[in-house]
């Protein structure tokens, strides 16, 4: 319903009341209802499952339209970040918020920093979901705030053209609300915990979650060491609970990324159920480690003996219970997991790789393809990465295969500050200025994201802020490094008070109390030297 629709609206509704809601402005109401388009989570959840389903199919159809995130540890850091996104490029589209279970427990577990083990609260993740839009709704109410204020100059100064333009500004107005990519970790338990979880991401407001398939105890960073993997079975009854608690809250194309952390994970805590030759469980079998035996002497007290590929087989089994696979089968166990997890019910895959190499990438994805055609991937363009020296050492190995003379380099320091000038480093920077269109276009990603990027950006402009401040440059470390640049980068923050909601509250007052309003933006507050 348009702005003037809802007036009418309000004003027949108004008028029904035969006098008692007479201090009630329709136009107040409607700009109120305006501000606030979506009243619930699932109101959001629904909204941006269709967007993201939008977005898959124009992929699907031209590579280009790859979709990013950037990881968002709080409400306000998601907030600006997409206020910023609407600055610089008029439009959110195909940029989304990611939810990193990683930031969660680092930063926002009540038992305090926590590393990336599934050790933090499991309400934390909705929590976060919740106030990651609350924020970006607050940022919608600010936006609109400044156009009704503006549509009403326009109208105490008689000029309707610019009355107009506003009101048609005010109902194509496109919200700060995009879709979350939610981290679940690898579900928080058994089956029925995974669903009873993934019900509280949807109902705060999430349209994707993404599910890892480490036990769910063990669960390690996907990019350090210790990883453990379940059957598929187990895993896909976890993708099952996510799917049921999407159709129980009516989000019916909400979406699911099946995460594989097989290339990384040397280990696994069960032997898969396994009925027949070549069933999935046989499949999963047939990479673990294991020495083939000959007869009942071969085995000692508490071995653990299977049928493999017709030979019996005593596997490996290390001191803590768990399995170990066969060297060097990672790459087919990620192919497997991803094929299986498309097959039965995810829509998007996401493969933990140890470094940002496209050729490995796409290596991956082409024999999932050779199956599955349309598989699509989420990928990780990882701060666990070093971008510097994997793009500098891939430049260095494809001179070195050309012929071209790479004698003035040394692979093992390319980091270093020396080369930064060189010829190898500026190409490097360029195949990392270009590495999310080219996987896009060669390699099947669809969603590129950071999961961690502003716990590190935090922490920087803390540092140089500490280090100025608290030296020599005293206040002028602020005044320079941020106020200054704020105003002169149209940073919406140094108005602080109004970006917190002030003029909002001053308008609702205003509504509320008539002429008695006592408002906080008048002619002394400070805010005004900013213009």
């Amino acid at each position: 319903m348009s702005y003037q629709d809802d007036i009418k609206a309000l004003s027949q509704l108004r008028e029904a009341m035969q006098g008692k809601w007479a201090n009630i402005s329709p136009e107040n109401a409607a700009r109120m209802r305006a501000q606030n388009r979506f009243k619930t989570g699932l109101d959001i959840a629904k909204y941006t499952a269709k967007i993201m389903r939008e977005d898959m199919a124009a992929y699907d159809a031209d590579t280009a339209q790859y979709t990013q995130s950037l990881g968002c540890w709080h409400g306000f850091i998601g907030q600006q970040k997409l206020i910023s996104i609407k600055k610089h490029f008029g439009t959110t589209k195909r940029r989304y918020l990611y939810l990193s279970g990683w930031m969660v427990a680092a930063l926002r577990s009540e038992f305090g920093p926590l590393p990336d083990q599934s050790m933090h609260e499991k309400t934390a993740v909705p929590d976060l979901i919740g106030e990651l839009y609350t924020f970006l709704r607050q940022a919608d109410a600010w936006e609109l705030n400044h156009l009704f204020r503006a549509l009403e100059e326009a109208k105490q100064a008689g000029d309707s053209a610019k009355a107009a333009e506003l009101v048609k500004q005010i109902d194509n107005h496109e919200t700060h609300v995009v879709p979350i990519i939610a981290d679940i970790d690898a579900g928080f338990g058994n089956a029925e915990a995974t669903y009873l979880l993934a019900k509280k991401m949807i109902e705060a407001g999430a349209c994707c979650i993404q599910i890892e398939n480490q036990v769910s105890d063990e669960k390690q960073c996907g990019h350090q060491d210790g990883k453990v993997t379940v059957p598929h079975e187990d895993f896909l009854a976890k993708i099952n609970a996510v799917r049921y608690a999407f159709l129980e809250l009516g989000v019916d194309d909400g979406v699911i990324v099946a995460r594989t952390d097989s290339l990384g994970a040397g280990l696994t805590q069960k032997i898969a159920v396994t009925k027949e030759p070549g069933d999935l469980g046989d499949q999963y079998n047939s990479f673990l480690d294991g020495d083939e035996i000959t007869s009942a002497s071969d085995i000692d007290n508490g071995d653990v003996v299977i049928k493999q590929n017709g030979k019996l087989v005593k596997v490996k089994r290390l001191a803590s219970g768990l399995y170990q696979f066969k060297p060097g089968t990672g790459e087919d166990r990620v192919v497997l997991d991803c094929i299986t997890s498309l097959q039965n019910g995810a829509d998007l895959i996401w493969i933990e790789t140890e470094k940002p190499h496209i050729g490995q990438i796409a290596g991956m994805v082409n024999r999932i393809r050779q199956v599955v055609p349309d598989a699509k991937l989420v990928y990780n363009n990882s701060p666990s990465f070093n971008w510097t020296l994997n793009f500098r050492q891939q430049v260095f190995d494809a001179w070195e295969k050309e012929g071209k003379d790479v004698s003035a380099y040394d692979r093992a320091k390319l980091m270093s500050p020396e080369y930064d000038a060189t010829e190898l480093a500026q190409l490097a920077d360029e195949w990392t200025r270009n590495f999310q269109r080219d996987s896009s276009r060669e390699a099947g990603i669809f969603h590129h994201l950071i999961t961690l990027p502003t716990y590190h950006t935090a922490a920087l402009s803390t540092d140089n802020l500490a280090k100025g401040y608290f030296g020599d440059e005293g206040m002028l470390a602020y005044v320079e490094g941020v106020q200054r640049r704020e105003i002169r980068q149209g940073i919406a923050t140094v108005k602080h008070q109004d970006m917190a909601g002030s003029n909002i509250g001053d308008d609702h007052k205003e509504f509320f109390h008539g002429e008695a309003a006592l408002k906080a933006g008048g002619k002394d507050n400070t805010m005004n030297q900013f213009g």
